[in-house]
This record gives structure tokens, C-alpha cells and sequence, in this order.
């Protein structure tokens, strides 16, 4: 079993709270956000479920849901 240097308890986990709280807030309108420019992209563009793809918690592309088209790739959109 692996030893860390830092003590994760109750003390610590209470102080890491509030920015917990504030981190999620923080995601949430960000989300938000980004469904709104996708609406704005979807009415633009007349393709239906065009969305931004993000796997793991970055954004790589623009694709749609549905896969009827190929994944645009960010390295071309820059």
C-alpha cells in the first residue's frame, strides 16, 4: 500500500468544502453557458445535436450526438 505525505482526515476534508461548493457552481454555469452556444450553433448551422465534445474535461471538437457527421477536430477549427 502506497504511503502519502498528506494526511487526508475529517479537518482537512471540512476545509476543502467551500471550494468544492464554489468549484461545482462554477461548473454548472459553465455548462450552461456552452448549451446555450450549442442552441446558437444547432440554429446556425441546421445540424441537428451539433455539440461540443468534450471526453475528459476538455474540449477536442465540434460533433453531433447523432454521428451523421465526422468529428471536426479543434486543431482545425484554430
Amino acid at each position: 500500500m502506497k504511503k502519502y505525505k498528506i494526511k487526508v482526515d475529517k479537518k482537512l476534508i471540512q476545509r476543502l468544502k467551500k471550494y468544492w461548493k464554489a468549484a461545482m457552481i462554477l461548473q454548472d454555469e459553465f455548462y450552461k453557458e456552452l448549451f446555450k452556444l450549442e442552441k446558437l450553433m444547432e440554429k446556425e448551422t441546421k445540424i441537428e445535436g451539433i455539440e461540443f465534445f468534450i471526453p475528459d474535461g476538455g474540449i477536442v471538437g465540434i460533433g453531433n450526438a447523432q454521428r451523421t457527421m465526422r468529428l471536426i477536430h479543434a486543431h482545425e477549427l484554430e
